[in-house]
């Protein structure tokens, strides 16, 4: 055989790709955007699980009757899922997303403020007691309000 008509041995390798998807860079980059301080992110993030964590071991202290078992149970769901649900927001990939998810986590946030207020009010548990956590509540509120106006790109107060 002619050496000149031979076809040359190619060798393929399989390359790893070294460039991040397309999804993971546009995630990124809308992150930055809608968190641009990342610290400031992750320490509300560890606030929203540290009130979720107080809201349990309020819940383990109520008195057993009826009245605090519904109610408690009430401020349980809302006050956990202000936590999960800021955590989902802040994997939005999008900011429609960010801005739809943060809506849960104030309407949430909202609820939790609700229902101890009216475990106050209603002497479930003790006023001296429950102030701290009122006050937290109505603390992330506020937060969320001004993180929610801020994304959507209202500025001003209402």
């Amino acid at each position: 055989m002619n050496p000149q008509l031979q076809k040359p041995e190619v060798k393929l390798q399989t390359l790893k790709p070294t460039i991040p998807s397309v999804r993971a860079v546009t995630a990124d980059r809308v992150r930055q955007k809608l968190i641009p301080n990342v610290k400031q992110f992750e320490e509300l993030q560890e606030r929203t699980r540290r009130f979720a964590l107080r809201i349990i071991k309020l819940y383990r202290s109520l008195p057993k009757t009826d009245e605090a078992r519904i109610v408690g149970k009430q401020v349980l769901r809302s006050g956990t899922s202000i936590g999960a649900n800021y955590r989902a927001a802040c994997g939005a990939r999008s900011r429609a997303e960010f801005v739809a998810k943060l809506g849960i986590v104030l309407k949430e946030a909202d609820e939790t403020a609700f229902w101890l207020e009216l475990m106050k009010d209603a002497g479930i548990f003790p006023e001296a007691k429950l102030r701290q956590i009122v006050q937290e509540a109505k603390e992330l509120v506020s937060i969320f309000v001004t993180s929610a106006r801020t994304a959507k790109g209202f500025t001003s107060s209402i």
